[in-house]
Order: C-alpha cells, then sequence, then structure tokens
C-alpha cells in the first residue's frame, strides 16, 4: 500500500541544502524548527523529487514552487510568468530518495547553453534553443501554501469530494469548526458556506474555514499520492488542532496519502502527539530542523514512540 512513500531522501543541491540527508519518514510527517531554517524548502524539495518521473514532469514541478514563491513579484509585475524565466531562476536542484533520482542543472560553455535533466535514474541533455518548455503534472501531487488554494484549484479538489460522495462529510467538518456554518457548495463558480440561509464566499470568511477545506479536498485529490502543507495550523484556534489532527490522520490513511506539514506551534506539535496516540497510529513522525555549533543544516527524525515519549517528558521539540 505505501511503496511509493517517501521514506529516505538526500538533498545535494536545493536552496539552503548542500549535503543533508534524512531517513525513518512515515505515512504523516510533521517539520518542526524555527524561522528560516529551511521547512517550506525540504518540503519543496520532497515534492519536486515525488512528482518528477519525465521532463515535463520535473519542469512543470520546479516551476509550479518557483510560482508559489515569486507571485508577489508576479503580481507587482516583477517577474514574468513564464517557463522559461521560473526554469533558469532555479538552476540548481538535485535531490534523491528512495523512489527517485531527480536533477536539474545548466550547463553554459561557449555561448552554448544546455538543460540537464535527470529522473529516475535517466539522464536527458537539451540545447535551450530547442527545449519546448512543455510541462506536465502529476494528478495526486499537490502543495498548500501560505498563500492558500485559488477558486480553481478549490473547485477541483472538491470535484474529487463529490466523486467519492463526501460532501456530507465535509460539511459536518465544517460544522463542527464553527456552528454557523450549514453547508458548502459551488455556486456561480465560487466556492460558497451557508450561514443563516445565506451563501457567503469562502474568501469573506476566516483563513481557518478556506484552510480546512483546502486541507480535506486535497487529501481526497491526492488519494495514493502525496500531499504537502505549508503552516498546516494557519487560521485554526488551537482548540480545533485536534479535530484537524484527526481528519488528517484518519483520511491519509483511508486514502493512502503521504502527508508533509510544517508548524511554528508548540501547540499544534503537542495536539499531534495526543491524537496519533489515541488513535493508535504509529505510521507518524515528527522531524525537528535546526542548525548545529558549525551553522550547518541539521534533521532528527522522530518515530512514533520517540516522538511520544519526548512530548510526554516535556522536552522542546520546536528546533535549536
Amino acid at each position: 500500500m505505501n511503496e511509493h512513500f517517501i521514506k529516505d531522501i538526500e538533498i545535494k543541491n536545493y536552496k539552503l541544502f548542500k549535503d543533508f540527508k534524512a531517513s525513518g519518514f512515515a505515512r504523516v510527517n510533521l517539520i518542526g524548527g524555527k524561522n528560516n531554517v529551511g521547512k517550506t524548502a525540504f518540503m519543496e524539495a520532497c515534492y519536486i523529487n515525488s512528482g518528477s518521473f519525465s521532463v515535463k514532469q520535473l519542469v512543470g514541478h520546479l516551476q509550479s514552487i518557483k510560482f508559489m514563491r515569486e507571485n508577489l513579484n508576479i503580481l507587482s509585475k516583477n517577474i514574468k510568468h513564464n517557463v522559461k524565466d521560473f526554469l533558469e531562476l532555479t538552476n540548481k536542484f538535485d535531490v534523491i530518495s528512495n523512489i527517485n533520482n531527480t536533477l536539474f542543472k545548466i550547463k553554459d560553455k561557449d555561448g552554448i547553453k544546455e538543460y540537464i535533466f535527470n529522473f529516475n535514474k535517466k539522464q536527458v541533455k537539451v540545447n535551450s534553443n530547442e527545449f519546448s518548455y512543455d510541462v506536465d503534472y502529476r494528478e495526486n501531487l499537490e502543495f498548500i501554501d501560505n498563500f492558500g488554494l485559488s477558486y480553481a484549484e478549490i473547485i477541483l479538489a472538491y470535484s474529487y469530494i463529490q466523486k467519492k460522495d463526501k460532501e456530507e462529510y465535509l460539511n459536518n467538518i465544517l460544522k463542527n469548526f464553527d456552528k454557523n456554518i450549514n453547508a458548502f457548495k459551488i455556486i456561480d463558480d465560487k466556492p460558497q458556506c451557508k450561514i443563516n440561509d445565506n451563501y457567503i464566499e469562502l474568501t469573506e470568511l476566516g483563513d481557518g474555514v478556506r484552510h480546512i477545506v483546502s486541507i480535506v479536498t486535497r487529501l481526497y485529490q491526492c488519494e495514493n499520492g502525496y500531499l504537502y502543507i505549508d503552516e498546516i495550523d494557519n487560521g485554526i484556534h488551537y482548540t480545533r488542532l485536534d479535530e484537524l489532527w484527526k481528519i488528517v490522520l484518519e483520511v491519509s490513511k483511508q486514502l493512502n496519502v503521504q502527508v508533509f506539514a510544517t508548524t511554528h506551534s508548540k501547540e499544534c506539535i503537542e495536539s499531534y502527539a495526543r491524537v496519533a496516540k489515541k488513535l493508535e497510529d504509529n505510521d507518524i513522525t515528527f522531524f525537528k530542523m535546526g542548525r548545529n555549533k558549525q551553522n550547518i543544516l541539521n534533521g532528527m527524525v522522530y518515530s512514533y514512540k520517540w516522538f511520544i515519549d519526548s512530548i510526554e517528558q516535556e522536552q522542546e521539540l520546536r528546533g535549536w
């Protein structure tokens, strides 16, 4: 069932990472650490590696990550939104996992520019002038970033809820989070919630509601695949974290989805441990990231038992 899960990864060249290894990942993995330590970049490396089994997929996922990181600049027109620019801004990527070997680099010599790709132990070299810049994406591989999902992304993800006839399941989740919400629907191509007999657009409600809808719908979209969630507790009150983790753990298990998520919150980490223990779900890890005394990035993967014991002993797990 879980042959596709990332268990071990080596990041040789990507952003802050030059020679970084970690192993022992499980179905659900929560990443903790201080600001700017590389939590999101680590997930990006996993995301690209887990979905890139062709040149088009590798280009597509590199471009997708760069778009997420640069969308504010795109809106302010500082960066053009095209595949060529995004690809050349990325320049270097070299990540190996137990499921895939992925590499992208640019070789520029004597006025000749070549793009070099590795995926699944296959190498392809292409002159940049002859490259098509066509992209492809793995269907059950998704990333929820800090900006949340667009209406189009939510509508697509919700269609997977509909295919499973789980509309009422999502409605019940939203009611548990906010007793004033009666239902969720797509009306006039806009995600809306019914409150006091009126439908209100999702953007008019709190960030937490939009975040919950995004997570639940994308879990269904990623059946037998991967879901990456940046700041999983974004907009969620700490009193609702147990409900959030119950959903993530139960649905990911049911649909065989590997989940990676980040947090800064002690309450989120403690809730994760509490719910996993209550559900007796030991297919989880906690990944603590930090820098050692030489300022080199380091990471420590806590297995279920080690993680639960550390929480019960009140150890600090938010990074160093």
